[in-house]
C-alpha cells in the first residue's frame, strides 16, 4: 500500500523530501506534483520501476520517457544540445515544456525512442520536485500521470491513492497542480516542432 505525505507545494518540508529521495534509491515508484500536473517518478537506473510504469500507463516502447533535470548543465550530460537548441532551451526554462533532444550514451537504450535514439527532457518550475531533484542529485526518471482511458492527468491526490494505492510506493500531495500536461517540443531538426501544445506557451519557439 502506498505511504501518503501532504507536502506543502511552496515550501517543501525537508523531512518529507529526504523520506521521499530514499523510497526512490530504493526502487520506489512516487506520484509527485509538477508545474503542469501529476507525474510518476522512479530511479533513471530502475529497470523494474520503469515497468510498473509501462504497465500502469499502458505504454509500449514508443512512447517517450521523460529525464527530470535540475538544469542546463545536467540535460547537457543526457542529451546533445548545439548552440541553438542551448539558447531555446535557456530562454524556455524552467518551465511547463518537454523537449525532445538526442540521447547521450548516458541514457539507457530501455529509456531511448527505440528508432530515434531521443529522450525527452524537462526543468519544472515547482518547488517539490526542485526539491527532491535536489536532495536525488541526479534526474529524476518521469511519465505525466494519465491512465488508460482518462483524457487528463489525475489531479486530486485522494483519487490518485484510491486509484494507485497497490501500483506506487509513494503519494506526494500538494493539491491541485493543474490538468494540463507540458507543451512539447521537438528539437531534433532545422527547427523547433511542437508536438504536443500544452501549459506551456508557445512564444519562446516563434510560432
Amino acid at each position: 500500500m502506498a505511504q501518503f505525505f501532504t507536502i506543502h507545494p511552496d515550501n517543501p518540508q525537508p523531512r518529507l523530501i529526504m523520506r521521499a529521495v530514499e523510497i526512490i534509491r530504493a526502487g520506489g515508484l512516487i506520484v509527485y506534483p509538477t508545474d503542469s500536473c501529476y507525474a510518476l517518478g522512479c530511479h533513471i537506473g530502475d529497470k523494474a520501476a520503469v515497468g510498473r510504469i509501462r504497465a500502469i500507463r499502458q505504454i509500449g516502447a514508443h512512447h517517450h520517457f521523460t529525464l527530470v533535470c535540475r538544469d542546463l548543465a545536467e540535460i547537457a550530460v543526457y542529451a546533445r544540445v548545439d548552440n541553438r537548441q542551448f539558447r531555446l532551451l535557456k530562454s524556455a526554462t524552467p518551465g511547463s515544456y518537454t523537449f525532445i533532444l538526442q540521447a547521450t550514451r548516458e541514457v539507457p537504450k530501455r529509456l531511448m525512442h527505440p528508432r530515434r535514439k531521443t529522450i525527452g527532457l524537462r526543468i519544472p518550475d515547482h518547488a517539490v520536485v526542485r526539491a527532491l531533484l535536489a536532495a536525488l542529485g541526479e534526474p529524476l526518471l518521469s511519465s505525466t500521470l494519465t491512465l488508460p482511458g482518462d483524457d487528463t492527468p489525475l489531479n486530486d491526490a485522494s483519487e490518485i491513492r484510491a486509484r494507485l494505492e497497490h501500483q506506487v510506493d509513494l503519494v506526494l500531495d500538494s493539491g491541485s497542480c493543474g490538468v494540463s500536461p507540458t507543451t512539447v517540443a521537438d528539437l531534433t531538426g532545422p527547427g523547433p516542432v511542437i508536438t504536443r501544445h500544452g501549459k506551456g506557451s508557445l512564444a519562446p519557439f516563434g510560432v
